[in-house]
């Protein structure tokens, strides 16, 4: 097996669904993204196209509070006005969420349950690539769950705790078990098993910028 070099971007995100929402009201826009989106506009001409700005189209207000990797699929928040765009951003940055997503990882796990506690910090000769780093790196923590073994490939639910860039791919990858279908982190056997990142937000929890109350959101996984 040999490390995976980067293919070259190209951008050709889904066209449908166009938005797929989960809920809305005068505070918050629920969705899930598809795998080939944007969360936010990219750089350079043809990378328009992105979450927020098809989310844009029928709530006018709406604003991005967290991302998704662009390859990666599952449940978004955003926001409706200021006032929640706030909130919102509050609680991400002080860790009041809870996400859960669903991965399929190269290779049998070891174990039913764990976490993976190392410090991350950008790759700059790489970059966007991220890697470990106890000197630089800034705190990560993921907690992990096996949910199935099937021929080779180990079915996890992965709790972050943290909510580094690429967190969850480079915490696989430093157990010996990267993602499927993973383009920047993935050799070329477990790059090949999937036709897309086998990574899915499936579980948001937020509290309601109206009121508080904790409100729960799914989205099934896809693969």
């Amino acid at each position: 097996m040999t490390s995976v070099v980067p293919k070259p971007f190209r951008y050709a995100p889904p066209r449908e669904p166009r938005l797929d929402v989960l809920h809305a009201d005068d505070d918050i826009l629920v969705v899930v993204k598809p795998s080939g989106l944007l969360s936010v506009p990219g750089k350079g001409e043809g990378h328009a196209d992105c979450l927020e700005s098809r989310a844009r189209e029928r709530f006018a207000q709406a604003r991005i509070v967290h991302r998704l990797d662009m390859d990666t699929s599952g449940v978004m928040v955003l926001a409706l006005n200021a006032a929640a765009h706030r909130h919102l951003g509050l609680q991400f940055e002080r860790r009041r969420t809870a996400k859960a997503y669903v991965a399929r990882l190269w290779g049998e796990l070891e174990g039913e349950a764990g976490e993976v506690d190392l410090p991350l910090v950008c790759d700059w000769p790489n970059r966007p690539m991220q890697k470990v780093c106890v000197e630089t790196g800034r705190p990560a923590l993921t907690r992990w769950q096996v949910l199935a073994r099937q021929r080779g490939v180990t079915r996890v639910r992965l709790m972050p705790v943290t909510g580094r860039s690429h967190q969850l791919r480079v915490h696989m990858l430093s157990l010996g078990h990267p993602i499927l279908g993973d383009n920047l982190y993935a050799h070329d056997d477990a790059l090949s098993a999937a036709d897309r990142l086998q990574l899915h937000a499936e579980d948001l929890e937020i509290h309601h910028p109206a009121d508080g109350r904790r409100c729960a959101f799914h989205a099934p996984c896809p693969f």
